[in-house]
């Protein structure tokens, strides 16, 4: 579960990098939806996807609500996944 999730949570983050850094530029600046549309419907599975995990991924380990607060929160920042994975995730994954 841990690695699909901490896969889940980078691609996660990448999509949303590129929704903000391409895609918006693309569309409100050169007039070019297109790319907002497919890198859209990618975050949008991927953040589905996250936010799912990441409740499983909680409930399993028992969590505190403190730590399911984060793990959603980390959802909604830029870098924020990449921040949760490298405090929360990977020390789990050397265990």
């Amino acid at each position: 579960m841990l690695p699909v999730f901490r896969l889940t949570a980078v691609l996660e983050g990448i999509s949303y990098l590129m929704l903000f850094a391409i895609s918006m530029p693309l569309k409100y600046w050169a007039d070019i939806r297109e790319p907002n549309i497919y890198i859209g419907y990618a975050h949008g599975s991927l953040f589905i996807a996250y936010l799912l995990l990441a409740i499983v991924f909680w409930m399993e380990k028992k969590w505190t609500l403190k730590r399911l607060f984060i793990l959603l929160l980390a959802s909604l920042l830029p870098f924020g996944t990449f921040y949760m994975d490298k405090k929360y995730l990977k020390p789990l994954q050397s265990r």
